[in-house]
């Protein structure tokens, strides 16, 4: 027979969002200012220590990855941003926003902005 005092009942919980891709207004040359590019987001948001089973089956009682994707949608899209560097600061400081997340990690990738290689900037926020 188990015995679940033996078991763990909580475990550090991230929520990864992969390969997420949408175009967006980004960049200083001329091209990137007069016309959207496709960009690739990856982000992992740390929510710390969690209970396994969340304490019912319900969204609400959890961090829900479809709002997750939207704010990222949101950010990237809202405005021309000239540099990488500042679209990927604002994004991480909205989503450390949300209630739980004690950590963000986030990388946005240009795909298309060379013909030989992918241009991308990854940053590190909050408690890893």
């Amino acid at each position: 027979m188990l015995n679940l005092s033996s078991v763990p009942q909580t475990g550090n919980q991230i929520l990864t969002l992969t390969g997420l891709r949408f175009a967006a207004s980004l960049g200083i040359l001329e091209q990137e200012k007069t016309a959207p590019q496709p960009i690739q987001v990856d982000a992992e948001l740390n929510q710390g220590p969690q209970a396994l089973r969340p304490q019912d089956d319900d969204i609400l009682h959890v961090l829900d990855y479809r709002k997750v994707r939207q704010i990222i949608i949101e950010e990237c899209t809202a405005e021309h941003v000239n540099l990488l560097e500042s679209l990927i600061g604002k994004l991480a400081q909205r989503l450390m926003q949300l209630p739980g997340v004690l950590g963000v990690r986030i990388k946005i990738a240009k795909l298309e902005i060379f013909d030989d290689c992918e241009v991308a900037i990854r940053v590190e926020a909050g408690q890893w």
